[in-house]
């Protein structure tokens, strides 16, 4: 999976086409990914000792990763990612710029 947690993102298609967001949670076995506030939809919950009022709420739901780009960190577009060996560790770079894109 080219994005992981935490990784400024870009929306390149869909409902929410050019929207950034970070990455909350990555699903590598669904091939899907949670990205702060892309893809809100409405839960209806029934009232809970947490939500003791109930009612509808509002919250990110998971897109496709094949929908999003990594942002490079030095324009600040999405760009494509390579893989490189570094140091001896595999590290992930931007494809526009040539920079890590691992912390």
């Amino acid at each position: 999976m080219h994005v992981k947690k935490g990784d400024k993102v870009q929306i390149i298609s869909g409902k929410d086409k050019g929207k950034q967001g970070e990455v909350l949670a990555s699903f590598p076995k669904k091939d899907r990914v949670l990205v702060e506030g892309v893809n809100i939809v409405k839960k209806h919950a029934k009232p809970s000792q947490e939500n003791p009022q109930g009612g509808i709420l509002n919250q990110e739901a998971t897109i496709h990763v094949s929908n999003v780009l990594p942002v490079d960190p030095k324009s600040g577009e999405p760009t494509r990612v390579g893989y490189e060996v570094r140091d001896g560790k595999k590290v992930r770079i931007a494809k526009k710029s040539g920079e890590s894109l691992d912390k």
